[in-house]
């Protein structure tokens, strides 16, 4: 970068420098995030970038919170914020809407319920995209938050675990390192939408992932980076990740249905052993032999997560998430594969085309 040097002899930047900085699109998506849009807010704000240089575009999906309210504050206080409407509600919409609608070289989507501890966020962003050259930028994303309940520490723990997501995600990266884009990538030089396209607006879950797979077929560069780390705020219930495991699985129906070759056996493992835990009992009747299978298999499971519980809880040093854990890996193997099999009949159907153009 280029610097000039103060009478103290101390380097600082060039007006050049600062103008030839790449200009960045924060895009928001969001839908009743009252709770934690404001914090969200307050840490892109916070950031020492130059405050002309980024943009930060909230896409409302029809809240029915206050969520409009707080947002339209920030609006009237800075300039840079922006409040656009999202009359689909999903996910995939809004960030297209964003993305249309985005005028820096570079997009970044943040979510409304994420935290962002460094003020140089932006500025690493920047720096990350010159420094790698890559066409797209991932970023570790731990499930955590100040002062958890035991459930949300649970929650947080078990996802980061071999158990808990799939080994192939790099989501809870450590080093920087190429990557396939599928599972991490968040945030794009502009010429990436040019080329493979926007969000598939048929998707509500994995949108993401359905995009990052595109980018990955057309052979771009995608680099995660952890110095962009953010924090999610873990579901306060297992009703509540339950919902959400739930709508990943049928997600990740959607997305081989569209990209067959994303199968992974693993991937789809979940709703494989609730079909085997529903039909076992009725296979017994006919079978003691496979009644017995049955009782095998199913106390190798239950054993695995409590032995796998306690030793998470070991590690972390709180014997209280062993009355936790175990509930909390059940309800992610069951929501995943709930949601995988009740879009069974959805996706025989013959499939609507989602929106996938150019900006």
């Amino acid at each position: 970068m280029s610097t000039l040097e103060t009478s103290r002899g101390q380097p600082v930047e060039s007006a050049h420098a600062l103008e030839t900085r790449p200009s960045i699109s924060v895009v928001m998506p969001i839908r009743n995030e009252a709770r934690s849009i404001a914090n969200t807010l307050e840490d892109l704000l916070r950031q020492r970038y130059a405050r002309d240089r980024f943009e930060i575009i909230v896409v409302d999906g029809e809240s029915t919170d206050n969520t409009r309210e707080i947002v339209q504050a920030f609006v009237r206080k800075h300039g840079n914020v922006r409040l656009l409407a999202n009359p689909r509600h999903w996910s995939s919409a809004a960030r297209n809407i964003g993305v249309r609608a985005a005028r820096g070289d570079l997009v970044l989507i943040v979510d409304g319920h994420c935290a962002i501890d460094s003020t140089d966020y932006l500025e690493e962003l920047a720096s990350a995209f010159a420094r790698t050259r890559a066409d797209c930028l991932g970023r570790p994303q731990p499930l955590e938050v100040s002062q958890p309940s035991t459930l949300q520490r649970a929650i947080g723990i078990a996802r980061a675990s071999r158990l808990g997501h799939h080994p192939a995600s790099h989501v809870f990266a450590t080093t920087e390192q190429e990557v396939p884009a599928h599972s991490v990538a968040v945030a794009y030089r502009r010429s990436v939408f040019e080329r493979v396209g926007l969000f598939d607006e048929s998707f509500d879950a994995c949108e993401d992932v359905e995009l990052n797979h595109r980018v990955d077929l057309a052979g771009m560069r995608c680099v995660v980076v952890p110095a962009l780390r953010v924090s999610y705020h873990p579901r306060t219930t297992l009703a509540g990740l339950f919902r959400q495991m739930q709508r990943y699985g049928r997600g990740r129906l959607r997305l081989l249905r569209k990209h067959p070759e994303t199968f992974s056996p693993l991937g789809f493992a979940p709703a494989l052993f609730l079909m085997f835990v529903a039909a076992g009992p009725l296979a017994a009747i006919w079978s003691r032999r496979a009644g017995l299978f049955y009782v095998v298999v199913l106390s190798f499971y239950v054993l695995t997560t409590l032995g796998y519980s306690a030793v998470l809880a070991l590690k972390a040093r709180r014997w209280s998430l062993c009355a936790w854990l175990p509930a909390v890996f059940a309800t992610l193997h069951s929501g995943a594969g709930i949601g995988i099999l009740i879009e069974v009949p959805c996706q025989l159907r013959p499939r609507r085309t989602g929106q996938a153009d150019s900006p």
